[in-house]
């Protein structure tokens, strides 16, 4: 469980998913949102879903699905965050992780800003999330091999991402030997690209010493990649070491769980 008090009102609850045991979050899209809540100083707790579990609770909760596969088929995943309100049709939920950045800013404007300067710029914080995925998945595949599944879930949940990407089994999911090498080539020529924003900072953040949402976003990926990703290491010091002296500036915003 994770909190960061500053009401006593009923805390939002943030759902995140479950590795483990021992519980480790790993997802890059709700470590963008644990950051958010964190940076925010919102007053929260944390419902640990499993991996197995994550369609039926966002179907529980009433969350429609805001990505789909290649195919069409609906992609059930989180976070999702419900802040509730005196009764339960008061209640808010919000199913994105860029939607909760968005919410958590109107929600909370004491707190230092996520988007700087205000709303009219959010939008460009929109565009280089989506672009930021797109960068970071380049390296998604180098963690296959080491998602900290639940081990009594472990076999249902390799099976559906068997099944979603169209493979029989989990192992050829797994990068090894000279597509490896390969693959960490392109990581580092992508992650290039985006280590020209930092060209005119002097660190650690994109913006220089103050934190916003860009910083969150690329270290919602880096937080995924520093749990699954044995070559994390040697990535955190490519660039100048940026991608490592960003991941530790955020650790304040990290809370506990």
């Amino acid at each position: 469980m994770a909190s960061a008090n500053t009401s006593s009102a009923d805390p939002i609850v943030f759902y995140d998913i479950a590795s483990g045991p021992p519980i480790r979050p790993f997802a890059p899209n709700p470590w963008k949102t644990r950051y958010a809540l964190n940076f925010k100083r919102a007053h929260f707790v944390t419902q640990w879903v499993d991996l197995a579990d994550v369609m039926s609770t966002r179907k529980g909760l009433g969350a429609d699905p805001v990505r789909f596969h290649a195919n069409g088929e609906p992609f059930y995943t989180l976070p999702v965050i419900r802040d509730p309100g005196a009764a339960d049709d008061d209640a808010v939920v919000v199913a994105d992780s860029f939607d909760i950045a968005v919410y958590l800013e109107k929600k909370h404007p004491e707190a230092p800003p996520l988007f700087r300067p205000a709303s009219p710029v959010v939008g460009l914080y929109a565009a280089f999330n989506t672009h930021m995925d797109s960068v970071f998945q380049t390296g998604a595949a180098l963690g296959s091999q080491d998602l900290p599944f639940n081990p009594a879930t472990a076999e249902r949940c390799q099976a559906e991402f068997c099944r979603r990407l169209g493979v029989q089994t989990y192992d050829e999911l797994i990068v090894r030997g000279e597509a490896r090498k390969n693959f960490l080539v392109t990581l580092q020529t992508a992650l290039g690209d985006v280590a020209k924003y930092f060209r005119f900072s002097d660190g650690p953040f994109i913006g220089g010493k103050e934190a916003d949402y860009a910083d969150i976003i690329i270290g919602g990926w880096l937080m995924m990649y520093s749990h699954t990703v044995p070559e994390w290491e040697e990535i955190r010091t490519w660039n100048d070491g940026i991608w490592g002296k960003l991941h530790d500036a955020l650790e304040p915003y990290r809370g506990t769980w």
